[in-house]
């Protein structure tokens, strides 16, 4: 079968990882208050369903490999779509933490698998030239589907909380039906390509870093918008504009990661972790001014870091990037989830106090970037 053009290819790419992350695992953000004042969970299994989302997230990782080879990148990719689609259209049906949970870890499944299988295989498509763009795309979906939530929760909101789950559900299916038609369609990889190459040191410290990277970013990617709305008093309304601002910084963090990780090399990960840090400190500023500019910098790192992961893995491991991503992204989501489930802990025991869950994640985003700095 003959692969897709790459610009199509990077398109579908962009529109998985829309769908499964940017709407099916961040579009929960600014849903958590609204879930908590409509009366369909508390504060802590808010929480709870944001780290349950991250473990869903770490099975995708770790099936990803599994279901690529057995189903084929196309019909996989197909599978995350159904997968995300679906757990919106559950979550819409009123039943309490106990039916949530398990369809939140759907979402988070959907994330995890689309996330391993269409970076490399768009980059498997794509000239060496336009590889770090292609891959830049891709991942730039995620800040797409942010805004795309961000946007419309706050119109979907006014008719409940289900016709918003239900709204965004729509919207995953209207993905699916355009991406579909332009899935890429990768070539086998080579015998060389059968494990990640190149210099263990290096991958591993790089595999470090991300991991911290996704604990640090915990406390965004789960608490911010609840932060705005009900830690500093902002609104629905305005946390919806919060959380629009994360996924502008999603798209030009991601973009400018995918364009910049080849000439930077390793200090791509350095720059990108230093501002993550700058967000988390902006976060526990008391001044809800504070607030966007935390949003955009936790964008603009939090996501964008996995583009110039992936760049400066491409970049040390060849043809066996795919192999090296899908280890990173598996460890990435381990971190997240064992953070996200500590963190909702803490969110519960502290009386749903904020400070102590991103000053959590200002001293996990330091040691990542310290990592960065002395061995990646």
């Amino acid at each position: 079968m003959t692969a897709r053009a790459p610009p199509a290819a990077a398109l579908a790419g962009g529109a998985a990882l829309c769908t499964t992350i940017g709407l099916a695992r961040f579009g929960y953000v600014p849903l958590f208050p609204a879930l908590v004042a409509a009366g369909w969970v508390g504060g802590g299994e808010a929480g709870a369903l944001g780290a349950t989302t991250f473990a869903g997230h770490l099975i995708g990782a770790l099936s990803a490999p599994f279901l690529g080879a057995r189903l084929g990148t196309r019909r996989a990719l197909d599978l995350t779509m159904a997968l995300a689609t679906l757990s919106f259209l559950a979550c819409a049906v009123p039943l309490g933490f106990a039916w949530l949970a398990p369809w939140r870890c759907v979402a988070g499944v959907a994330g995890g698998v689309a996330i391993s299988l269409a970076g490399p295989a768009v980059q498997a498509v794509t000239p060496d030239g336009r590889r770090g763009a292609a891959g830049g795309i891709v991942i730039a979906g995620v800040g797409g589907g942010v805004i795309a939530a961000s946007l419309l929760l706050p119109l979907l909101l006014s008719g409940g909380v289900a016709a918003a789950w239900l709204g965004l559900g729509l919207l995953s299916a209207a993905l699916w039906a355009f991406a579909h038609p332009r899935w890429p369609d990768p070539p086998a990889p080579p015998p060389a390509a059968a494990g990640p190459t190149g210099p263990a040191g290096p991958v591993g410290a790089v595999t470090l870093a991300y991991a911290f990277s996704a604990a640090g970013m915990t406390p965004p990617m789960v608490y911010l918008a609840d932060l705005a709305v009900r830690g500093r008093g902002m609104g629905l309304a305005a946390g919806g504009l919060v959380w629009a601002l994360f996924g502008l910084g999603a798209v030009a963090g991601t973009l400018g990661g995918g364009r910049l990780a080849d000439r930077l090399g390793r200090w791509a990960m350095p720059l990108w972790l230093g501002v993550q840090v700058a967000a988390l400190g902006a976060a526990l500023l008391p001044h809800p001014a504070a607030i966007p500019l935390a949003a955009l910098l936790s964008g603009f790192s939090g996501v964008g870091i996995s583009a110039v992961t992936l760049g400066r893995l491409r970049g040390l491991t060849g043809p066996g990037t795919g192999k090296a991503w899908a280890r990173a992204t598996a460890v990435y989501a381990a971190a997240q989830a064992a953070t996200g489930y500590a963190l909702a802990w803490l969110f519960a025991a502290t009386g749903n106090a904020h400070a102590p869950v991103f000053l959590a994640g200002l001293v996990l985003s330091a040691m990542g970037l310290a990592v960065a700095i002395r061995r990646g």
